[in-house]
């Protein structure tokens, strides 16, 4: 092989090894960071990483929002009409936070089922709903051939 060719096969070499090992330290790292959203159905049907800090949202089921007396711990459900996921939270809840209203949580599911929320999100209108809330209990509704439930506020919580 002539000199000049090797010594560019060896340039191309070097920078793609280079390249690909510094693609895979920065996709290594951000894997640690990256929140997927996930359905309340999909946290009960264990498609949801365990003991990983991931965001789920719902509405919050009415009836549901138990606060201890002695601290700011607070339960409570969160549906998308087909699953229900029990959420702890400890601190203080958002201001527009109430039952019959879309949440989204981030947090970590245990193995137990249960989701322990560090951060609460709750809408900021009445009539917003989180887009993944909406796109996910759109979904739902067409999978059970029912017209599409535009609010927490008309959704049946009797799943």
């Amino acid at each position: 092989m002539h000199p000049v060719r090797k010594q560019r096969l060896i340039m191309v070499l070097f920078v793609v090894i280079f390249s690909s090992l510094a693609i895979s330290l920065v996709v290594y790292s951000l894997r640690e960071n990256i929140n997927l959203f996930y359905p309340p159905e999909k946290l009960v049907n264990g498609e949801a990483p365990i003991d990983r800090t991931i965001r789920a949202g719902g509405c919050v089921v009415p009836g549901t929002v138990a606060r201890d007396p002695e601290s700011l711990k607070v339960s409570f459900a969160i549906s998308d009409g087909i699953a229900d996921v029990t959420v702890t939270y400890q601190g203080i809840l958002p201001d527009l936070f109430a039952e019959g209203e879309a949440v989204v949580v981030n947090g970590q599911l245990h193995g137990d089922g249960s989701f322990e929320a560090r951060e609460v999100l709750a809408k900021h209108d009445e009539n917003y709903t989180p887009p993944e809330v909406a796109e996910t209990m759109k979904k739902n509704a067409e999978a059970q051939g029912i017209e599409h439930q535009k609010a927490c506020g008309v959704m049946n919580y009797g799943a």
